[in-house]
């Protein structure tokens, strides 16, 4: 089962990279413009590390717990470490001193937390500013109107570093609608990089997952967040 899953993994890693490269050459730039991130929620470390054994360079996981557990296990003298779901403030204190970068920020609150527990452990944490750009009631995410002022907020802070945005927008099955989704998305990031605000470089817009990262390349993202077209169904336990 693990050789298959290797060859399988072998086989989706080579075709999402040439997919990135077409949407990346559509939308005026390269391959290397674009960064893949492997989302790894529920994928073993043995996969995993075969993944990073290929060339995959950046990984994210969504749960605290799950990334405690595997912590050890990977392979992460050639990858980063980023942790990419929703993100409690009692729970940072347990991963800002094993990741690379936060992805879904979005409170001064959590921010703050982040910034506190990285000046204890001597370093000063990237992050993403996580915006709900489908304004929907059920999802974590700063609204549009809000992010420029919480931006500003978190700026003041000495630990952490805003480093781009990051969304997931409303989940449809019309691509129109989607692109419009990450193109208002892009555009924010455009407007916010404009501001030269202090401590807040706009060099990541992190968007676009497993059904939709094509589109959101074509739009602007230049980082995708890829977990079932590279390692299969997610199997729960």
């Amino acid at each position: 089962m693990t050789e298959r899953s290797f060859r399988d993994v072998e086989y989706n890693y080579q075709l999402i990279n040439e997919q990135i490269a077409q949407a990346a050459f559509k939308s005026g730039r390269k391959r290397e413009d674009i960064t893949f991130l492997a989302a790894t929620k529920t994928v073993d470390t043995e996969i995993i590390n075969h993944a990073i054994s290929l060339g995959l360079d950046h990984i994210g996981e969504n749960k605290v717990q799950e990334l405690l557990q595997k912590y050890e296990r990977y392979d992460l003298s050639r990858c980063s470490l980023q942790f990419i779901g929703h993100l409690q403030t009692n729970k940072v204190r347990q991963i800002v001193d094993k990741v690379d970068l936060i992805q879904s920020v979005d409170s001064f609150k959590l921010a703050s937390e982040i910034s506190n527990r990285s000046l204890k452990c001597g370093k000063t944490t990237d992050i993403l500013v996580e915006v709900n750009i489908g304004r929907e009631e059920n999802k974590s995410g700063v609204f549009e109107e809000n992010l420029t002022e919480l931006l500003c907020q978190i700026a003041q802070l000495d630990g952490v570093k805003v480093k781009g945005l990051m969304t997931i927008p409303p989940i449809c099955e019309d691509k129109h609608k989607i692109s419009k989704y990450f193109y208002n998305m892009h555009k924010l990031f455009i407007d916010i990089s404009e501001k030269k605000l202090d401590n807040v470089s706009m060099t990541i817009l992190s968007m676009g997952m497993s059904s939709d990262y094509q589109e959101a390349i074509l739009e602007g993202a230049n980082m995708v967040r890829i977990g079932s077209a590279l390692f299969g169904a997610r199997i729960y336990t």
